[in-house]
């Protein structure tokens, strides 16, 4: 925190677990004036649990990611504007952002991801490619 940090992002593949809730409920007694984003989270109740636990914003999306192998794997997620929609009704009266992160392939899904009631996305893969991006 000395060297002057705007946001912490307390994330993990499935944010929705006693671990990730602990770290954050830590953070958050250290640093009460922090603002905090945990994730991710696919479901309403992970969204509450993760606001209860003290975050200033909730990342929301298992498995959507291009290389997220998350749900594949654990059977864990929720399809991601549901996802999305869930969280952002369960955390409407808590002035708590939603941050979709994963499955945006194409600009349109932006427009969907906003339109689901998400106030930003996070986007990897679609700017892999362009001729900016290193590698």
């Amino acid at each position: 925190m000395a060297a002057g940090v705007d946001v912490l992002l307390i994330d993990s593949s499935h944010g929705h677990s006693e671990g990730v809730l602990q770290r954050i409920r830590e953070t958050r007694a250290l640093y009460p004036n922090l603002p905090i984003i945990g994730g991710n989270v696919a479901t309403a109740e992970g969204a509450l649990a993760l606001a209860d636990a003290g975050v200033s914003a909730v990342k929301v999306g298992i498995g959507p990611g291009s290389i997220c192998t998350t749900r594949i794997v654990t059977g864990v997620g929720v399809p991601q504007i549901t996802a999305i929609a869930d969280a952002v009704e369960a955390l409407k009266d808590r002035n708590i952002p939603v941050i979709a992160d994963g499955g945006i392939r194409f600009s349109g899904d932006i427009a969907k991801a906003l339109a689901a009631g998400a106030a930003c996305v996070m986007v990897g893969s679609m700017f892999a490619g362009t001729e900016e991006s290193p590698g």
